[in-house]
């Protein structure tokens, strides 16, 4: 037998051929006896059910057979009593999972605001992620509001949200002369409006196009730290540059819950005393405007993270306090004294990382990362802090602390060499060997194992595509893959309205986080033994291959799918991939949880072992007013 990339056993061709004819034979027999009888139906959970008392008369396809759709309501293989497995959950015999009290329909366990004033107020350490202990793990479906609905669809929903999904109006009374957000009966609408750019996220954009070139391709990936409810990134997708927006949870009442609603990429996230959870040079132009982050404090330590995360020849820009503030002192209430001594300790530590000034213009002013470090090394006889890291993975970002040193970038031969390899424009790059790949530094992994990965997931997406609703119709929009690998199921759906969150799980042995990056995609590392850092009801398709296989002697996987149950729609779907054996587990819990669920075959065809559980979260919502837990 061969192995594709993906690990499981592929029949040789000759094998392939003959099992394939059997089959046909086999299952053209059943299709014509059952069809005689009358009997065919079709029971697909997330497609449209016959109006009641009617029954849909489907042709056989042998092409679908495995398929959801079209699907016959006997052909549903019975795996239970093959397959056996003891897997880590703390489940009782089928328990349902009852709702939780309606005081926790925005929950986000490890940004918890009761939790964290436990914890230090300096440097806004409170903000970071502080998990629940085992014992104050909930057990119950997190409810959505009483009169949720489902968002409106992209690009709409980058301009409209429903009212009762986040009902809120904090931001559009304190930020209404900037135009953050507005409410319009039972909508919010989203101007485009910023502190910085009450006149639009679009002509702000235009004026940073001025200054460098937002559509040439060469710059995808972008951060933008203090993101508000994330207009700057949304108006960004339209230029072909995506970018991971995030804010801590609380600074202004459900600003990520708002961005992650218009269909726009975000996270819960903090500048303190942590890494950010992303690999280093990962971004090709890092943002703040007006963010509130100190960056001149603490001996340059949040602009030496930027440095860390940001590409060889990346930029960053920045707008607000302190930069022109000769015209804006007054209204920012502060002295002038004040906010000069601000913007040339940002200069001055600029330089020490030896970033490259672009251009101070009107309210903007943009710097630039070198494409490498060799006059960095040599400048470092000038400035003698902050150091260059000696011993370092650069890339480590899970609960690891900043560090007061610039993260070493690759060797190079040349002063114009692009230190780790330079990168293809965009479109070109999502498809182009990664430099880390190229460069043999991921293990295992070669540039034909690339290509190879690129065809499968495109089988998978075509098979994808007939078993749930397909995903050129609008109906998914935030797409996450848990185990994203090298990101070939994010490739696989570029010419789709979708995003997705590229998850590479922490501690595990191949951090492929970087080689995502590289391609033009966005993720973060996560441990699927903790939460999210995201808020209930904010992914409309989770994709978990091989997850469970992963964490099922870790923790409890009970606990991970009620984790994506909180962060999943209602009326969301979720794709898991693994063994027969985990599926049933999985489906066994799922069951409890007001999931419809079917196992299916892999894309190869009914003999390959590795099978999926397609399932989808039912429409139910909390009830104000009544104890649910």
């Amino acid at each position: 037998m061969a192995k594709d990339y993906s690990g499981s056993p592929k029949p040789l061709y000759g094998e392939v051929k003959r099992r394939r004819l059997t089959y046909i034979v086999v299952v053209s027999g059943l299709c014509i006896f059952f069809y005689v009888l009358g009997a065919w139906q079709t029971t697909s959970p997330g497609a449209s059910n016959p109006p009641n008392g009617s029954t849909k008369k489907v042709a056989c396809n042998i092409e679908n057979s495995g398929s959801v759709y079209g699907q016959p309501s006997w052909f549903n293989l019975d795996f239970e009593s093959h397959h056996q497995m003891v897997m880590n959950d703390s489940r009782t015999a089928a328990e349902n999972f009852q709702p939780c009290d309606m005081s926790y329909s925005e929950y986000t366990p490890c940004q918890d605001p009761v939790r964290s004033r436990k914890f230090d107020r300096d440097r806004l350490k409170y903000r970071e992620r502080h998990c629940p202990a085992k014992g104050e793990l909930l057990r119950c479906l997190i409810p959505a509001p009483p009169k949720y609905k489902n968002p409106f669809k992209w690009p709409q929903s980058r301009d409209y949200a429903w009212y009762d999904n986040i009902p809120h109006r904090e931001l559009s009374i304190e930020k209404a002369v900037q135009n953050w957000i507005q409410v319009q009966g039972n909508r919010f609408r989203f101007p485009g409006g910023g502190t910085m750019f009450p006149h639009g996220a679009d002509a702000y954009i235009d004026d940073i196009n001025e200054l460098i070139s937002l559509t040439s391709g060469k710059i995808r990936t972008a951060i933008d730290t203090g993101c508000g409810v994330a207009s700057w990134g949304a108006y960004l997708l339209k230029r072909d540059i995506i970018t991971m927006s995030f804010a801590p949870r609380d600074t202004h009442e459900a600003q990520v819950q708002f961005a992650l609603e218009r269909g726009v990429p975000a996270m819960i996230g903090v500048m303190a005393s942590n890494r950010l959870p992303y690999p280093a040079r990962a971004f090709d132009m890092a943002h703040c405007s007006r963010c509130l982050i100190p960056w001149e404090k603490y001996d340059g330590l949040f602009l030496i993270e930027v440095d860390r995360v940001l590409r060889p020849g990346g930029y960053w820009i920045l707008s607000g306090p302190p930069v022109h503030w000769k015209k804006y002192w007054k209204g920012w209430e502060r002295t002038r004294e004040d906010l000069k001594a601000e913007q040339d300790a940002i200069e001055d530590i600029a330089k020490s990382l030896c970033w490259k000034k672009v251009i101070e213009k009107g309210d903007l002013a943009i710097w630039q990362k070198p494409l490498n470090h060799i006059e960095c090394i040599k400048s470092r006889k000038v400035y003698k802090t902050p150091h260059i890291c000696k011993a370092d993975n650069s890339d480590a970002a899970w609960y690891r602390d900043m560090e007061p040193c610039i993260a070493p970038l690759p060797e190079v031969s040349s002063s114009d060499d692009v230190a780790g390899g330079a990168l293809e424009k965009w479109p070109e790059r999502a498809f182009a060997v990664p430099p880390r790949i190229g460069s043999g530094s991921i293990p295992g992994i070669t540039p034909e194992k690339f290509a190879e990965d690129n065809d499968l997931w495109k089988d998978r997406v075509s098979h994808y595509n007939r078993i749930i609703n397909p995903l050129s119709q609008g109906r998914y929009r935030n797409i996450m893959d848990m185990n994203a690998n090298i990101g070939g199921f994010a490739a696989a759906l570029v010419k789709y309205p979708v995003w997705v969150m590229n998850v590479v799980p922490a501690n595990i042995d191949r951090d492929t986080l970087g080689v995502i990056y590289e391609r033009g995609f966005i993720g973060t590392y996560n441990d699927w033994c903790e939460a999210f850092s995201t808020y209930p009801r904010t992914y409309d398709l989770i994709h978990a291959g091989n997850v469970f296989s992963i964490y099922q002697d870790r923790c409890d996987i009970t606990y991970i799918l009620l984790e994506m149950d909180r962060i999943l729609r209602p009326e969301g779907t979720v794709i898991f991939r693994d063994t027969v054996e985990v599926l049933l587990k999985v489906k066994s819990i799922t069951d409890g949880m007001r999931w419809e669920s079917k196992i299916v075959d892999h894309e190869s065809g009914p003999f390959n072992p590795e099978k999926l559980l397609v399932a989808v979260k039912t429409y139910w919502t909390g009830q104000l007013g009544k104890k649910q837990q």
